[in-house]
């Protein structure tokens, strides 16, 4: 590992899937669903609101095609979370920028309603409010 012993800044290793000049792609280590994938900036910088534009960029060019070649492999994907965790309040853990696509199957939970809201439990689910209700 280079700069501090940061894990992401070793981009040649065996679990690297593609790069390109500012970025590159890789498996999770503790994926979420399969095909969980890590689209992290060359440069080390811990926070995303801290990324260059060209930076954020060619994170959000690698993103499609990881999204294009993880539909290619397995056609029971149907959808996808895409998240940074910005901080250690936010759950960040290893404090160099990852953006984390996550595949999605039909049925891969009871009620996938709310999506990335899960990031506190009990305001993932929720009930859309209708007009004149209280």
């Amino acid at each position: 590992m280079t700069k501090n012993n940061c894990l992401f800044c070793d981009s040649n290793n065996a679990e690297l899937i593609e790069e390109n000049d500012l970025c590159y792609s890789r498996r999770d280590g503790y994926p979420v669903t399969p095909r969980h994938t890590l689209i992290i900036p060359k440069r080390h910088v811990a926070s995303y609101f801290d990324l260059y534009d060209r930076e954020v960029r060619a994170m959000h060019q690698m993103l499609i095609e990881m999204k294009n070649k993880i539909q290619g492999y397995d056609e029971t994907v149907s959808g996808f979370n895409i998240g940074v965790n910005a901080g250690e309040d936010a759950g960040q853990s290893i404090f160099h920028v990852h953006m984390h696509l996550i595949p999605r199957r039909k049925g891969d939970i009871d009620n996938p309603q709310g999506g990335v809201r899960g990031v506190i439990p009990n305001r993932r689910t929720y009930t859309k409010k209708v007009k004149g209700s209280q």
